[in-house]
């Protein structure tokens, strides 16, 4: 049986980032033939010109690339945005994950890989960037929660310091989310990979932790508002 093609609503943008042309013009039929819109780059350099003219869904990334590398990207386009990234690289241990991770991706696919797996992947990012995360029931919120110099609206899924807007990644805004509808509540990282739509090893909370530190602490290393709680997982404090 063939796959479905998107049908419901404007067909979603791709960039696609790869050296590999013959890798560019794979994946770019591919991804057509599914629905997909589908605008490709040669390297990071002229994927920032798409990136300055064109808006995009989501990004595929190759990490291993000559000149800036896919991580660097990442790091450079966190900065200011939030588009959903899919880094891919010819590495695939846990310790080139977080740090692909720690760089501000969504997700992460090892080389070589099957195509229909990087259409699976890419519809569920932005299935869960159009969705809100599964929570467990909860009585209603109190609304937009103080911390420290940052206030988050659960409601508006917005976080601002000092009433300016923080940008904050896909997963970082479902970790904040799911925290905050608990504050008060240690919750392990088991729960809170299960409740974000997080896959794999559990080390990929602790880097959205550490990312969601740097951006709601006035000091991260001591940490007021997201903690650790020993032997059980994290916990909001606001305030």
């Amino acid at each position: 049986m063939s796959e479905p093609v998107l049908t419901e609503g404007p067909p979603p943008h791709l960039l696609l980032v790869d050296d590999d042309a013959r890798i560019l013009n794979l994946l770019r039929r591919f991804l057509g033939e599914r629905g997909f819109v589908v605008t490709t780059a040669a390297d990071a350099a002229e994927a920032r010109r798409h990136l300055g003219a064109l808006q995009f869904d989501l990004l595929v990334v190759d990490v291993m690339m000559p000149g800036e590398d896919g991580l660097s990207l990442t790091r450079w386009l966190r900065e200011s945005s939030t588009v959903p990234i899919l880094l891919l690289t010819a590495r695939g241990e846990v310790d080139d994950r977080v740090r692909g991770l720690e760089s501000g991706a969504d997700d992460y696919l090892a080389k070589p890989f099957d195509p229909r797996e990087l259409v699976l992947r890419v519809r569920g990012i932005l299935r869960r960037v159009q969705e809100p995360p599964p929570a467990l029931p909860v009585a209603p919120g109190p609304g937009p929660i103080a911390l420290g110099a940052c206030v988050f609206d659960p409601d508006r899924q917005e976080l601002r310091r000092e009433d300016q807007p923080v940008h904050l990644t896909t997963a970082e805004l479902a970790l904040l989310g799911v925290l905050a509808e608990r504050a008060g509540e240690a919750i392990s990282r088991e729960d809170l990979a299960t409740l974000t739509g997080v896959e794999g090893n559990p080390r990929a909370i602790d880097v959205q932790v550490t990312r969601l530190r740097k951006k709601i602490e006035d000091d991260p290393r001591a940490p007021r508002h997201l903690r650790t709680v020993r032997g059980k997982g994290y916990q909001l404090f606001p305030g």
